[in-house]
């Protein structure tokens, strides 16, 4: 136990003597917490819409009212063609065209509904996501405005017998823990549990190999340390460092960005501590294996960037191929990003999530008892 101490002590004072880790241990985190926050997120506004309604109409002149005064798009074309409007498509003024057909209000007015009245669109679609949210809230908006003509109007442009076709249909819904729909609810605690992951592997895998590249590494493996020892000593301080990182996190997301936390955040920071272990226990695996820094670098962001792609952050894993779901079952970043969303945002406890605990110990006991095994102590 002296042992580890003594080593405890002496990375704590490595870690403070080093001015280049403190702002990366220290200031990267929460400056990164800060912008992927606000960059990160599927909400997408303020998309360039260009409108040629061919109507004038009092019901065409409402339409466009609705969407120009849409917080999802920004007016800046009243294209008087298609070919003018793809034009601007080409050249990146627009990103969506909108075209309303002549006698629009009155083919409505005349119970015209087959395809004169047909509403015309094109897309930008280099970017899926970006065109494909806009389409469904032009939809949303161009729907509302259906439904609106039929709730207000249809004592004047359809009789009683006519508003048959025309059912009343009532719809409830309720958005159950996420009801505003807020993504930085849905994002900042994945974004937190990557920066964490980031922290812990990055420094564990630098740590080892730093000793080889100056030479320290040679004094310990004289010294009657043994290897667990070793390891154990190396982990604990940036284990508390972690653990740091983690608690200030959430400090910031529920503090400052108001996500809620309607469970316990014990529950998190319990999990957090055995996802830091397997975490750290990686990144001394690397190190182990690896000469130098740049080495250590290279392959834990490499490992890394496969972790975040299938974590389910960005991408749910319900729409990746099957072979590719069964390669997430030993991703961790996973796991912990489902445990912080399910405990912030649900109030799940210690027993909704005990398959998760059990799966990322086994994570943490293997990955550590490998880097044991693989950490080559020579006594000369």
């Amino acid at each position: 136990m002296k042992n580890i101490l003594f080593i405890i002590e002496k990375e704590f004072k490595q870690i403070f003597r080093n001015k280049a880790m403190l702002p990366i241990i220290f200031v990267m985190p929460i400056i990164q917490l800060f912008l992927l926050s606000n960059a990160a997120t599927f909400d997408i506004r303020n998309l360039k819409i260009g409108i040629n309604d061919n109507d004038k109409s009092t019901l065409s002149k409402e339409l466009f009212r609705k969407i120009a005064s849409s917080n999802y798009f920004v007016l800046t074309s009243i294209p008087k063609s298609i070919s003018e409007a793809e034009t601007e498509l080409d050249i990146g003024k627009i990103d969506i065209y909108l075209e309303i057909p002549p006698n629009f209000e009155k083919n409505i007015i005349n119970k015209n509904i087959d395809n004169d009245n047909t509403i015309y669109m094109l897309f930008n679609a280099i970017d899926g996501t970006k065109a494909g949210l806009g389409n469904f809230y032009l939809q949303s908006i161009i729907g509302d405005f259906s439904g609106s003509i039929i709730k207000y109007n249809k004592s004047i442009y359809f009789s009683p017998e006519e508003m048959i076709v025309f059912k009343n249909i009532g719809i409830t819904y309720s958005n159950w823990y996420n009801p505003e729909l807020n993504y930085n609810n849905f994002m900042l605690p994945g974004i937190l549990v990557l920066l964490v992951t980031m922290i812990g592997t990055f420094l564990s895998a630098m740590n080892i190999v730093r000793e080889k590249e100056i030479g320290t590494i040679d004094q310990i493996n004289v010294t009657p340390i043994k290897k667990y020892e070793f390891i154990i000593g190396k982990l604990m301080p940036l284990l508390i460092i972690g653990t740091f990182e983690l608690i200030f996190g959430m400090f910031i997301a529920v503090i400052i960005f108001k996500v809620p936390l309607v469970g316990n955040g014990l529950v998190i920071l319990s999990f957090g501590i055995i996802y830091l272990i397997a975490c750290l226990g990686l990144g001394f695996l690397i190190s182990t294996t690896t000469d130098n820094q740049q080495q250590a670098m290279f392959i834990s962001w490499f490992i890394l960037v496969i972790f975040i792609l299938l974590s389910g952050l960005f991408t749910p894993i319900e729409s990746m191929p099957e072979w590719v779901k069964y390669i997430t079952i030993f991703n961790p970043v996973k796991y912990f990003i489902e445990v912080v969303r399910l405990v912030m945002l649900k109030g799940s406890g210690f027993g909704d999530i005990g398959r998760h605990f059990l799966i990322i110990s086994v994570f943490a006991i293997s990955l550590n008892s490998l880097a044991v095994m693989r950490y080559k102590k020579t006594n000369i």
